[in-house]
This record gives C-alpha cells, sequence and structure tokens, in this order.
C-alpha cells in the first residue's frame, strides 16, 4: 500500500527551500486540518481548493502529485 501523500510530503520539508513542493509540505504540516491519511488525488486537491486555511497553486500541485507518484 502506498504511504499518505501527508507522510511522503512530510519528507520534502525544507523551510530554506524555495521549491514549491517544499512550501506546500510546511504549508500543510502548519494546517492542522489537511487530510494527513490519504493517498486519493480528488480529496486532497478538493481540500487544497475548498478548505486549506492557505492558498497554493494548482498546476504545482499537480506536478507534486506527479512526483509522489513515482516514489
Amino acid at each position: 500500500m502506498r504511504k499518505s501523500f501527508y507522510t511522503w510530503l512530510m519528507t520534502q520539508r525544507n523551510p530554506k527551500s524555495n521549491q514549491p513542493v517544499a512550501i506546500l509540505a510546511d504549508l500543510a504540516f502548519e494546517d492542522s486540518t489537511f487530510p494527513k491519511h490519504t493517498d486519493d488525488f480528488e480529496v486532497i486537491s478538493r481540500y487544497l481548493e475548498d478548505q486549506a486555511s492557505f492558498s497554493f497553486n494548482l498546476g504545482d500541485f499537480d506536478r507534486i502529485w506527479e512526483e509522489y507518484l513515482a516514489h
């Protein structure tokens, strides 16, 4: 079974980085309602669009998702 997107994303945290994946990782880490236990694209994408306490470029999210799937 694939690890959750959040679990993978936490391996990408780097507060000194300007890379979109590191920025999203830090934002998700600070967001207590981020969906932590899913590997479902629709769940996470819908959350980022409608519920997240931060805004994030969804085009960057799509690229990050592809990187997640490659691991």
